[in-house]
């Protein structure tokens, strides 16, 4: 890292921790107003914001990116702006009927400068969404960007600055290096989203100063299905949720555990769905790209072994060939892979979905539970005992019922991993807890009878008082 970038990326930190020691606790219309900067600087730009991470991807579905970094991004922003007086005010608890007429508040404080180091699958969204929280919390806020998807990181630098005070919200771009230097400053809360081996050095440099971190990693999230899931629509579901973004998403289905006796059923569902999704998935607009040709070849090489090791492999839309010019890759089943291989040991984050016959819904938890916690959990079933049977049996960051993705979109629900997958919870009130300290404060009247507990000690007091 150069001297004159490690000197800005110090000098920014400096800036907003003397803003915030000068004006530690914001007004609500304060932070109402910058969050109303940060909706306009997404509306106004929209285009441009669609046009960058186009050209970070080669190809990228214009509708995925208006669903997933703008759409969700606003609801959040809408979301935090209706709700922010309540989560401010100071939340009054009970205190011991000893201490009684005593008063006892937790208060909401804002941390201070809060980190965000974001991916490149969704370069705006997940760089943003975390800010709106930390924002909405009152605190200053520094974003390191993904250097993969640097169209999308100049931008965002870009209108930060127009729009925002670099004492209240900054963007710093650079390489590895940058990404380092940023994990090592003394933040208040670091929150990185990214690989889990990325996620233990970035955990491992904030520990260096204490710093609480949120880390939103990935893992293999399984779908199930059980004798009563009806295949079509199930098929539909987990093909949006799989080949969304081209299976780029940490939280999209990873693999299929199902009935043994379903599964070649279930491939020509997927199979039809995926043909009604994308037609000619080659040159249509909606199908991304992968962002890379690493990615690609990757991805390639672990459907490589999985054929040699005598796999059936579904190729839907045509082959290499037909996908390379546009950068893509095509949407592939993986039938029964042995647990071996490399598709069943890394994640996937691309668009080869592995489907995989089990006995019955114990031993498809029996499955999920001897591998790491996944960070979703999607379950296809109407039957009310395989229900409880995976909320009481499995873990995993959120679990959906019936559908894959959506529960990101609820800006109610917390989001955040389990174990591997990560650990801490953002979105809504939950990102305001995640970015605030819950301070106590205890208000005691000066006509306690709390001081009969002082010395000397009048045993037959602490006997009364139930103490002795």
């Amino acid at each position: 890292m150069e001297p004159s970038a490690d000197h800005a990326l110090k000098t920014l930190f400096a800036t907003q921790r003397q803003a915030y020691d000068a004006h530690p606790y914001p007004a609500l219309s304060v932070r109402l107003g910058r969050l109303a900067r940060l909706a306009q600087l997404t509306r106004r730009h929209a285009g441009e914001i669609e046009a960058a991470i186009a050209r970070d991807f080669g190809h990228r579905s214009g509708v995925e990116t208006r669903l997933a970094e703008l759409t969700t991004l606003q609801q959040a922003i809408r979301h935090a702006r209706r709700h922010l007086r309540r989560w401010m005010r100071p939340r009054r608890v009970g205190v011991g009927w000893r201490f009684w007429p005593a008063r006892a508040e937790i208060h909401s404080q804002p941390l201070g400068v809060v980190g965000i180091m974001a991916p490149w699958n969704y370069p705006w969204n997940l760089a943003l969404l975390p800010a709106v929280d930390a924002l909405a919390a009152g605190n200053r806020v520094m974003i390191k960007p993904s250097e993969h998807a640097p169209a999308t990181a100049e931008l965002l630098q870009s209108l930060v600055a127009r729009y925002f005070d670099p004492a209240e919200l900054g963007v710093v771009t650079g390489d590895a290096d940058t990404s380092r230097a940023f994990a090592a400053l003394p933040f208040d809360h670091l929150l990185f989203t990214g690989s889990s081996e990325t996620g233990r050095r970035v955990a491992q440099a904030a520990a260096a100063n204490l710093t609480p971190v949120t880390l939103e990693l990935g893992g293999k999230s399984p779908a199930i299905l059980d004798e009563t899931t009806d295949l079509d629509d199930a098929a539909r579901r987990i093909a949006f949720g799989k080949w969304f973004n081209a299976g780029q998403t940490c939280i999209a289905p990873d693999y299929v555990l199902l009935p043994q006796r379903r599964l070649n059923a279930f491939a020509e569902a997927l199979e039809r769905a995926v043909r009604q999704l994308y037609p000619d998935p080659a040159g249509n607009p909606d199908y991304s790209a992968l962002l890379g040709s690493a990615a690609r070849e990757r991805l390639i090489a672990l459907r490589r072994e999985a054929e040699q090791r005598g796999c059936r492999v579904i190729e839907i839309g045509g082959d290499d060939a037909t996908f390379a010019a546009g950068g893509k890759l095509a949407p592939t089943l993986i039938l029964d892979p042995q647990q071996s291989l490399r598709v069943m040991r890394e994640e996937i984050f691309g668009p080869l979905l592995p489907l995989v016959g089990v006995q019955d819904m114990d031993a498809a938890v029996n499955f999920v539970n001897a591998r790491p916690r996944p960070l979703a959990l999607y379950a296809f079933t109407d039957n009310p005992a395989h229900r409880r049977l995976l909320l009481t049996r499995t873990h995993s960051g959120g679990l959906v019922i019936n559908d894959t993705l959506w529960h990101i979109a609820q800006p109610a629900l917390p989001f955040g991993g389990i174990g591997t997958s990560g650990h801490g919870a953002y979105h809504g009130e939950h990102g305001f807890l995640t970015f605030s300290h819950q301070r106590s404060v205890f208000r005691q009247s000066r006509h306690s009878s709390v001081t009969r507990l002082h010395p000397p000690y009048r045993r037959w007091l602490l006997r009364l008082m139930g103490l002795f």
